[in-house]
C-alpha cells in the first residue's frame, strides 16, 4: 500500500511570506484553530501580534495602523469576516488603504459538497463586496500571499487570501 502524501500549509510559509512583504502586525483574535501560528508570530522580533476581542475592530486598528505608517495584515475566520461586513466597508474600502486579510476558509471543500453555510457564503461576500482573493491551500501556493499584498498596495483597497485547508499544520 503506498501512502499519499498530504500537502498542507504550513505556519511558516504564511510567517515567510509576512517578512518578505515588510508587514509589521498582525491583528487577529487568538483561537485553538490556529495555535502553532499564533505561538510562532509571537516569536517573532520583527512582528506585534494584536489581540482583538471582535472581527470588526480588526479594520478599524489595522487603519489606525496604517495611519502610523505601519503594514498591518488581518487575520480572521470566514465567519467573523462575514459579521465585520460594515467595518470592512466603512473602515477598510471607504477609507482606501492597502490591506492584506487571511482569512480562514471554515466549512470549504475541494470535494464539492459544503455542509457548512460559513463557506457556502464566503466567496459570495467578497463578491459583492468587490474584494479580490487568492486560494491558499499548501505550501507551493505561498507565493499567491505576496500576489496579493502587492495587490492591495497597488490597489490601496482590502485583498483577501483564503486559507483553505482549515489551518491543518497550524494546531500542533
Amino acid at each position: 500500500m503506498v501512502e499519499q502524501q498530504v500537502e498542507i500549509l504550513r505556519p511558516e510559509t504564511l510567517i515567510e511570506e509576512f517578512k518578505k512583504n515588510g508587514v509589521t502586525h498582525i491583528i487577529t483574535i487568538p483561537d485553538s484553530e490556529t495555535n502553532y501560528l499564533y505561538e510562532l508570530m509571537e516569536q517573532q522580533d520583527w512582528l506585534d501580534v494584536v489581540p482583538v476581542s471582535r472581527e470588526g475592530e480588526s479594520m478599524a486598528v489595522a487603519l489606525g495602523l496604517n495611519i502610523a505608517g505601519k503594514t498591518p495584515v488581518v487575520l480572521i475566520q470566514n465567519t467573523g469576516m462575514l459579521e465585520s461586513g460594515d467595518s470592512i466597508r466603512g473602515m477598510a474600502l471607504d477609507a482606501g488603504f492597502p490591506l492584506l486579510m487571511v482569512v480562514g476558509y471554515r466549512g470549504w471543500t475541494r470535494k464539492g459538497h459544503t455542509p457548512d453555510s460559513a463557506a457556502t457564503y464566503t466567496e459570495p461576500f467578497l463578491n459583492a463586496f468587490r474584494i479580490n482573493y487568492y486560494l491558499v491551500e499548501h505550501d507551493a501556493d505561498g507565493p499567491r500571499i505576496s500576489e496579493a499584498f502587492e495587490e492591495s498596495q497597488s490597489l490601496k483597497k482590502p485583498v483577501v487570501v483564503l486559507v483553505g485547508d482549515e489551518y491543518h499544520g497550524f494546531n500542533r
